[in-house]
């Protein structure tokens, strides 16, 4: 992997981020993406008793997954709420996850620990890239698999966070966080640390009564637009509303007069080399 020299002060920037993703309430989002977890789980192919992390685990689809194939799992997160939120719908299955508060740029466990790492919807909000693909690979065995769900640029998810990118600029020097649903971005990451790198292009399909349904939701329980909202004038709000509800009905595959918004991620299962 090529070292990156950088002045941008990630620091700073991740108290802002736990601030945003503490806000509102993930689970309400989250659990809706539970069916990812399970995807990836089946693609990186989770074996009883093998040791999973789950990076960035957020309310812990990936964690839960692993979990119900028999893995012994870690979940980490650097906001406690979440992996409170975590525990408790592994206790309502009768699961056992432990849970490690924990930075993905600076993961507390030695080199080669675990046989999978995970993350879906997590590591790739880290604002420092390299750093974070780095702990990626150090926490995983030779051999191990690492399996990764990113929202795509061009998806649905992707062309949200643009949308709200003109009204809440992101932090100067930090990478968009769908880059990592790049595949020449990837391979950039992961280098030659990798011995194989497999990447597929999926769908999540967001399900709402409406567009307003949506937006609704995601700006009340959602942190980064729940605090998008909260940090423009009501000028600005009023147009940011209207241009996402513009997207979320161009995107609209329903015909029922509902909310269908299929959003395109790709299933990533790296092989760390032997």
């Amino acid at each position: 992997m090529t070292a990156v020299v950088s002045s941008v002060d990630y620091t700073a920037i991740k108290v802002r981020q736990r601030d945003t993703w503490a806000s509102g309430d993930y689970a309400v989002i989250g659990t809706t993406l539970q069916i990812v977890g399970e995807s990836l789980c089946e693609a990186v192919d989770v074996q009883a008793g093998e040791r999973v992390l789950d990076v960035a685990a957020g309310n812990g689809n990936a964690s839960l997954a692993a979990a119900r194939r028999g893995a012994d799992v870690t979940a980490s997160d650097y906001v406690t709420a979440l992996l409170e939120q975590t525990q408790r719908r592994a206790a309502s299955e009768g699961l056992t996850i432990d849970t490690q508060h924990a930075d993905a740029e600076s993961l507390p466990f030695p080199d080669d620990t675990f046989d999978v790492v995970l993350s879906t919807f997590g590591v790739m909000f880290a604002p420092n890239q390299e750093r974070s693909a780095a702990e990626l690979i150090r926490a995983s065995r030779p051999g191990g698999r690492i399996g990764l769900a990113n929202w795509t640029p061009a998806g649905f998810i992707g062309r949200m966070f643009k949308t709200v990118g003109r009204y809440v600029p992101p932090p100067a020097g930090v990478l968009p966080p769908v880059l990592w649903g790049d595949e020449d971005r990837l391979r950039d990451l992961f280098g030659d640390d990798v011995e194989s790198l497999a990447v597929n292009r999926r769908q999540f399909v967001f399900r709402y009564r409406s567009a307003e349904h949506w937006l609704d939701t995601f700006r009340t329980y959602y942190g980064p637009t729940l605090k998008a909202f909260s940090a423009v004038d009501d000028a600005a709000r009023a147009a940011l509303e209207g241009e996402l509800l513009a997207l979320a009905n161009e995107a609209n595959t329903s015909s029922t007069g509902t909310l269908r918004v299929p959003s395109d991620y790709l299933e990533v299962v790296a092989i760390k080399k032997g």
